[in-house]
């Protein structure tokens, strides 16, 4: 198949193709003129790469999580970490949500005098506090 076939079957830019390519999360097998090559196959990696995302791992992690046979080799206990993960963000999203909802309806004359409100404040702070962040990076 050339990158173009796998770009409109992936749903994928060709682009993007190249740029996993680069970073050894997918391989051609040739070129034909200046195309490059794949196998079927490499749909299903694209697929894999697609749920790797969406549950929220790095493509570094996902490149190691394929591995370099052509068949996954998927850390279970990686998967256990990363649903741990995604459960603490389902917890402040939605203590998150419940504290917006009550904001927006509450009788309080200030949201600075709404206890319910300040916590939400609170948790915010604390969430941004916890995000790494790069030397010389100031806090968003």
């Amino acid at each position: 198949m050339d990158i173009s076939e796998v770009a409109k079957q992936a749903g994928l830019p060709a682009s993007t193709l190249r740029f996993y390519e680069e970073k050894g999360l997918i391989q051609s097998v040739g070129r034909s003129g200046l195309r490059r090559q794949f196998s079927p196959q490499v749909l299903d990696r694209l697929a894999l790469i697609a749920l790797g995302r969406s549950a929220g791992f790095s493509l570094e992690e996902i490149r190691s999580m394929l591995g370099d046979s052509g068949r996954p080799t998927i850390d279970r206990q990686a998967l256990h970490d990363k649903a741990d993960e995604l459960d603490r963000t389902l917890r402040q999203l939605t203590a998150m949500r419940d504290g917006l909802r009550h904001a927006a309806e509450c009788s309080a004359p200030s949201h600075l005098e709404c206890p319910t409100f300040r916590r939400l404040m609170g948790l915010a702070v604390a969430d941004v506090a916890r995000r790494p962040r790069r030397r010389g990076q100031a806090l968003r």
